[in-house]
């Protein structure tokens, strides 16, 4: 099967629709898809339940979807970098599912594995736990999570090869490689794109299998959330 896609729009034929729930990889602004966020932007789509551990930032990442009112709901673990979010959700237009950053990292793995629920002592007897099924083993109290599976992954890789097996760059490494499992389609976009069997199997972290479409972009911007710096120090007279 042909997996390479030309453009962003080719890689997501198909797999758009309103109300469909969509995993997007990346930690903060780090390895996240911008190229085929953006497409989803072109599309139009709505009503969105987006997983994702933020929500970028205003103007950029997933905040574009926001600036669209595409999105109806985030399941993240941190949103303190966008105004947009704060004031949509304050407003009661847009939903938030807040998770422990571990929690939200494990329910997205457990997706992938076929594991429905799992428990954990992170957040027991505070707000995270309300609603939820609380056990005890072993005289200590666990919450129950359950697992994250969406209809589709957009994921961010350095490097992919025409199958589809794809290698991560540091704190890209974070949550693409588990989304990439946990969705029933999972379109990655990467930096370097080569013929199948130029990278060593050792260093696959994303067996192609897991992967239906790639895309290649090409002078992929890299930004960082918040730039902080402090002047020069004057070199001092000997």
């Amino acid at each position: 099967m042909r997996k390479v896609s030309t453009t962003a729009v080719e890689a997501l034929a198909d797999t758009l629709f309103d109300g469909m729930t969509i995993m997007s990889g990346g930690f903060g602004l780090c390895g996240i898809p911008m190229n085929l966020i953006e497409a989803i932007r072109l599309s139009g789509i709505k009503n969105l339940t987006m997983i994702s551990n933020n929500a970028g930032v205003d103007g950029y990442g997933l905040g574009l979807l926001l600036q669209t009112r595409q999105v109806r709901k985030m399941i993240s673990s941190y949103v303190g970098e966008n105004k947009l979010f704060a004031e949509q959700y304050l407003s009661g237009e847009l939903e938030l599912e807040f998770n422990p950053q571990g929690t939200l990292a494990e329910r997205i793995r457990a997706g992938g594995a076929g594991i429905p629920a799992f428990y954990t002592k992170t957040g027991v007897g505070t707000l995270v736990s309300e609603g939820k099924e609380v056990r005890c083993f072993g005289g200590e109290d666990y919450v129950m999570e359950t697992s994250l599976f969406a209809d589709l992954a957009i994921v961010h890789a350095f490097k992919g090869d025409t199958e589809g097996n794809l290698v991560y760059r540091k704190t890209a490494r974070n949550f693409n490689p588990m989304m990439a499992t946990a969705a029933k389609i999972t379109v990655a976009e990467v930096e370097y794109l080569v013929p199948c069997g130029e990278i060593d199997p050792d260093q696959v972290h994303t067996p192609g299998i897991y992967v239906q479409r790639l895309l290649r972009v090409v002078n992929s911007e890299k930004r960082i959330e918040q730039r902080t710096t402090r002047p020069k120090s004057e070199p001092e007279l000997a």
